[in-house]
């Protein structure tokens, strides 16, 4: 039933990533956020207690979700997702690791593996509308009878599928605070990041924010994190270094794009000239727009720190945004250079490499950026679909269906991943790599017809 749910319903109603050079979409549509630096932020918080928990930390995949309310949740094997609403509210960086080392014993315990074995294929956009709701009131618009079953889904998805029962959470508290010990880490966060949600146990349930609906608290739990802090020898351990800073940063971005400019400059007025404060104004200009306000503050920035490729992708994306397209590549490229790793900066250059039409150059650039990002990160479909566009501009067909194929396939569309599929199998050489993934993906599409 569950499997029905999400891709007969839920994959028809799927939330589409957004992304921080979109700043619009972020703050008005709920689902996943893609930002190197805030996902960078999140990993090197998270990949110490992973290891610590016996888990690949490579393997884990992490997901921002633009939600304001605070929650954090497992699903679909070892998949977290993280709201904004619970970065946006912590004080600082010990509160979110804490947040994480709770959510790693839940991933290292194997609690709710008969649920998450059904969610397993489902896609992170789909699991996201599960949660929020999105489905129902999508597919409602066409009176579909899906609409109940969506509507009974989420119910269930709130109240059962992601619920914990609270042996299952004290469990998780016991091993959370394991993983901080053993990584020389404090678990005050966590003991705060309790003592925030128990303001919130005498509302009403539909007021509640949701990670107390999935994860009960009870005063034994908080007693038990409390006296580990009194009596654990990393309980007074600072944060590992450049946590606080990275903390600090996460913050004023997320406050710059999600934030309403005038709240953003009122919590870093133009007297406060740290670094933080001028990130998140260089972002709240930009979203005015204050092209000339933004510039400044960039400048200033990049002045303190030339070498720091967040700054550089933020100017690219300022400058892309303004229409001042070809002045964005070079920010874009230092951020590449500093960044070599980073997929999502690579598609954030190939992005704007191909606003500039007619340059043959940097066409081809983009196609050898694009096959790299997807290479480093498969799940990225904004890459798949750039990388679509990109073949096609360079006369590649067969690649740019396999391209389209790849992202419909991300996104639960298998219709349109067949097609397209089909497309590059009849276009590309038999037996070539590309041919042999196109028939395996037309394959895969034919056998969950039903799917798109």
């Amino acid at each position: 039933m569950l499997n029905a749910i999400l891709s007969r319903v839920l994959v028809l109603a799927m939330i589409a990533a957004v992304t921080f050079s979109r700043p619009a979409a972020a703050q008005d549509a709920p689902g996943l956020i893609r930002d190197a630096e805030i996902e960078n932020t999140i990993r090197a918080y998270a990949t110490p207690l992973f290891r610590a928990a016996g888990l690949d930390a490579d393997f884990v995949q992490i997901y921002l979700v633009n939600d304001p309310q605070i929650n954090a949740f497992v699903a679909g094997g070892q998949r977290l997702f993280i709201n904004t609403g619970l970065l946006l509210k912590s004080q600082r960086a010990n509160q979110v690791v804490g947040v994480i080392a709770h959510e790693t014993g839940h991933m290292a315990g194997g609690h709710l593996a008969r649920s998450q074995e059904a969610l397993d294929n489902a896609t992170a956009q789909s699991i996201i509308a599960f949660v929020l709701g999105a489905a129902a009131s999508v597919v409602a618009r066409d009176g579909s009878v899906a609409a109940a079953g969506a509507a009974a889904g989420q119910s269930m998805g709130l109240r059962s599928l992601f619920a914990y029962s609270i042996g299952q959470e004290e469990r998780a508290d016991q091993a959370g605070v394991g993983f901080l010990d053993r990584t020389n880490q404090s678990s005050r966060g966590l003991l705060e990041f309790f003592q925030i949600l128990e303001k919130e146990e005498y509302l009403l349930p539909a007021n509640q924010d949701p990670y107390l609906r999935t994860h009960p608290l009870t005063s034994s739990r908080v007693d038990f994190v409390r006296d580990h802090v009194a009596h654990s020898k990393s309980s007074d351990a600072p944060d590992p270094p450049g946590f606080d800073e990275m903390h600090k940063r996460m913050l004023a971005k997320l406050r710059g794009f999600l934030l309403p400019p005038g709240q953003v400059t009122q919590l870093y007025p133009e007297s406060d000239q740290s670094l933080y404060a001028r990130y998140a104004r260089a972002i709240a200009y930009h979203r005015v727009p204050m092209h000339d306000k933004a510039m400044a503050e960039m400048d200033s920035l990049i002045k303190e720190k030339p070498d720091d490729p967040y700054f550089q992708e933020l100017k690219g994306q300022i400058l892309f945004e303004s229409g001042h397209i070809r002045d964005a590549v070079a920010p874009y490229k230092r951020a590449v250079t500093l960044l070599p790793k980073e997929p999502l900066l690579k598609v954030e250059l190939a992005t704007a490499e191909l606003e500039n039409e007619g340059d043959k150059a940097m066409a081809a650039d983009a196609v050898g950026l694009l096959r790299e990002a997807v290479r480093m990160d498969n799940t990225n479909s904004d890459g798949w679909h750039q990388l679509g566009i990109a073949e096609g501009r360079t006369g590649n067909i067969g690649n740019a269906a396999l391209a389209l194929a790849e992202e419909a396939l991300l996104a639960g569309d298998r219709k349109a991943a067949g097609m397209q599929a089909t497309r590059a199998s009849q276009l590309l050489p038999r037996g070539s790599p590309g041919w042999l993934r196109a028939d395996d993906i037309r394959r895969e599409a034919k056998v969950n017809p039903d799917n798109g």
